[in-house]
């Protein structure tokens, strides 16, 4: 005759195993998730950086094709804005990433670094 315990035994040790299962499964969704995460954070960050560039060439031109046409000084004053966009977006890539840091007075420190 068996025991009565030793059903609650097997059953015990199918739920560990069963838990165990679950829970490797659950590490591994974590950590999918994770790289997830890390990738959107890079993709945001390039779409940030792209459209900084791009928008401060868009600006130049726009500002020396304006100043072309009421001035009358074609094409100089589009070639002279389209660099310093050129200029200002390389500036605002170079400060995202951390290569230069941002100017004093412009946030992103506070009034003790600057002593």
């Amino acid at each position: 005759m068996e025991e009565p315990d030793d059903g609650l035994d097997e059953r015990r040790k199918q739920l560990s195993a069963a838990l165990a299962d679950r829970k490797a499964d659950d590490a591994a969704e974590a950590k999918r998730d994770a790289q997830s995460e890390e990738s959107r954070k890079g993709m945001a960050l390039g779409l940030k950086i792209s459209s900084e560039f791009i928008s401060a060439i868009a600006v130049g031109g726009l500002l020396g094709y304006l100043l072309d046409y009421f001035a009358g000084t074609s094409p100089w004053g589009m070639i002279v804005f389209i660099l310093l966009g050129f200029g200002a977006g390389i500036l605002n890539v170079l400060r995202t990433v951390g290569m230069v840091a941002s100017p004093p007075g412009m946030g992103g420190g506070s009034d003790k670094d600057r002593t």
